[in-house]
């Protein structure tokens, strides 16, 4: 594969290391969906919904520098309620602001691993259907065939990822090779 620019995955040192190896080029992007589910091992139980919920809000601001301006009063509001959160979060939210390197329009979809997993959701649906299969292969060929369908949504129909907004993103934020 080439011109990956964001991989998305929970935080798996494994496939960190992986994604890292196998797309160089890619932004890596913890998915703040587990972030979140994550941050409740450093809170009471009983604080989550305030707390929590105003930490979801700052990934639905329009750029990284609002985020994080939104951070810094998230952190001042609860840094003495709640200091090991706050110590973790600070030390970790970086992590699942790639997403902000897109496109407006793509950060809904590519904030989180919903996407893969409503896939793999769809594959699993699909093969219990068959229940058995005759070989590996047969398997193999319902799989690809709902991985093409899948991306014939994803992309082309501009479903979920228009790429031209994608494309214009990066000829404006990618530097231009000089004219000789």
């Amino acid at each position: 594969m080439h011109g990956v620019q964001l991989a998305v995955s929970d935080d798996h040192a494994g496939l960190k290391r992986a994604i890292m190896e196998t797309l160089p080029e890619a932004h890596w992007q913890r998915c703040y969906v587990h972030f979140l589910r994550n941050a409740l091992d450093y809170l009471p139980r009983k604080q989550v919904d305030d707390c929590l919920l105003e930490l979801r809000w700052i990934y639905d601001r329009h750029d990284a520098e609002e985020a994080q301006r939104d951070l810094a009063s998230w952190l001042g509001r609860w840094q003495e309620k709640h200091p090991k959160l706050c110590a973790w979060v600070e030390a970790n939210i970086d992590e699942t602001f790639a997403f902000y390197r897109l496109p407006r329009a793509h950060h809904k979809h590519l904030k989180s691993t919903n996407l893969l997993e409503r896939l793999n959701q769809e594959i699993k649906r699909r093969t219990l259907l068959v229940r058995i299969f005759p070989d590996e292969a047969s398997c193999l060929r319902l799989v690809q065939a709902l991985a093409v369908e899948t991306h014939e949504e994803w992309v082309d129909e501009n479903r979920y990822l228009n790429m031209d907004l994608l494309r214009d993103h990066l000829k404006r934020t990618l530097p231009q090779p000089k004219a000789a």
